[in-house]
């Protein structure tokens, strides 16, 4: 640590999810244009984060994330207090990038360090126990400057918090998936015999959010009308929240859709950025009809992979993506609507092709550095602030 006060922005995981993804990009765009930055994160300091990176970086010990959901939320924000506390005064600006590590950043404040605290809510968790919608409501009202990254999620907050959030879009890199040689490609799809079946990857692991038993149904349908029948490829599975249940229960219906594990459905579970990157580069097309999202950063991704985009009709994917244009959009949570578009994308090649122009033509507008000078300008807006209040 420097004893300059700065940036940090911090998160409560090292996990290769949307927002340590959009944290890490955020960082370097920042650093590249030659402002201080520190990525806070919670995690196994032993590993690291999910992936190399020259930006300053710490990684606190997590706390036992045993027990229940509430339990590990509660113990990570109080671990995560404790850490920004001993290090509040090399900052003046704590930028959270979820729920924890905001209530832990709001703490610290309140306690009397003078920092302030910045948050981007990147989605609204559907928590049922009190506790933690309670906490969840205070991560959002508590911060001195809340974002998001859609006028969806502007909407939704001000609806439905009273709270007035600024929108600052998430950006790509372009360059952080290049293409793979052919004998690579091949060898990816060989090892989960898809040599000479259309492969339909899928990013987020099996989630109730991200419509994975919608996907599987669909993909029944399809089993049993074409021959070859696809391939689907399930990437990540890390998650704070215990989705156990959800998956097994996915899972143990695929006997029944007359799909087999392994062979119909393949589980790459988390991968490093190399291995993740070939499987973008593989594939033939990106199947993610989440029923809920923040943003979906993984559509962007595919883009940037000329990976063309099966995505549901969700409002905020409207915000970027135009049916038939730069994605196919059926119906949300629509299993016989979902299963005729990933028909139809592995029967018209033509129309893979026009989805990945329209890919490439939407990228420019969602660039690393936009965004960070626009959070540039909200941080100097704070500080200016504070500096006008002495």
């Amino acid at each position: 640590m420097t004893g300059d006060r700065g940036l940090a922005l911090v998160t409560h995981s090292t996990s290769p999810r949307g927002g340590m993804v959009h944290t890490m990009a955020l960082a370097e765009a920042l650093q590249a244009a030659g402002r201080p930055v520190h990525v806070l994160s919670q995690g196994d300091p032993a590993a690291g984060l999910f992936r190399p990176t020259t930006v300053p970086h710490t990684v606190l010990p997590a706390p036992d994330r045993s027990g229940t959901l509430s339990n590990r939320v509660f113990a990570s924000i109080d671990a995560l207090t404790a850490a920004l506390a001993d290090l509040a005064g090399d900052y003046d600006v704590l930028h959270a990038q979820d729920c924890i590590a905001a209530r832990a950043a709001a703490r610290v404040r309140d306690a009397g360090a003078p920092v302030s605290v910045v948050r981007t809510v990147h989605h609204v968790d559907d928590f049922t126990t009190p506790a933690l919608v309670t906490c969840q409501r205070k991560a959002i009202v508590e911060p001195d400057r809340v974002l998001v990254v859609s006028e969806q999620w502007r909407r939704i907050l001000a609806d439905d918090y009273g709270v007035a959030a600024g929108i600052v879009p998430n950006g790509v890199d372009t360059g952080r998936f290049p293409p793979v040689e052919e004998s690579r490609r091949a060898a990816l799809r060989a090892s989960i015999g898809a040599q000479h079946r259309f492969l339909f990857l899928s990013v987020g692991g099996i989630e109730p959010r991200k419509g994975t038993r919608h996907t599987f149904e669909a993909l029944a349908d399809l089993k049993s009308t074409m021959s070859p029948s696809p391939v689907l490829a399930i990437v990540g599975g890390h998650s704070f929240q215990d989705y156990a249940a959800y998956r097994e229960e996915a899972l143990a219906a695929l006997p029944e859709l007359g799909l087999t594990l392994g062979r119909d459905v393949v589980l790459l579970g988390t991968l490093n950025e190399r291995d993740l990157g070939g499987w973008y580069r593989s594939a033939d097309a990106l199947a993610f009809p989440s029923v809920k999202e923040g943003w979906g950063l993984a559509v962007l991704e595919a883009m940037a992979a000329d990976l063309p985009v099966i995505a549901s009709d969700l409002p905020v994917f409207h915000e970027y993506l135009v049916d038939r244009r730069n994605a196919l959009m059926p119906t949300v949570a629509d299993p016989v609507a979902l299963a005729g578009t990933m028909r139809e994308m592995v029967d018209d090649a033509a129309l893979r092709d026009r989805l990945r122009a329209g890919g490439r033509a939407t990228l420019p507008s969602f660039t690393w550095e936009r965004s960070a000078e626009c959070h540039q300008r909200i941080y100097d807006e704070l500080r200016a602030a504070v500096g006008a209040d002495h």
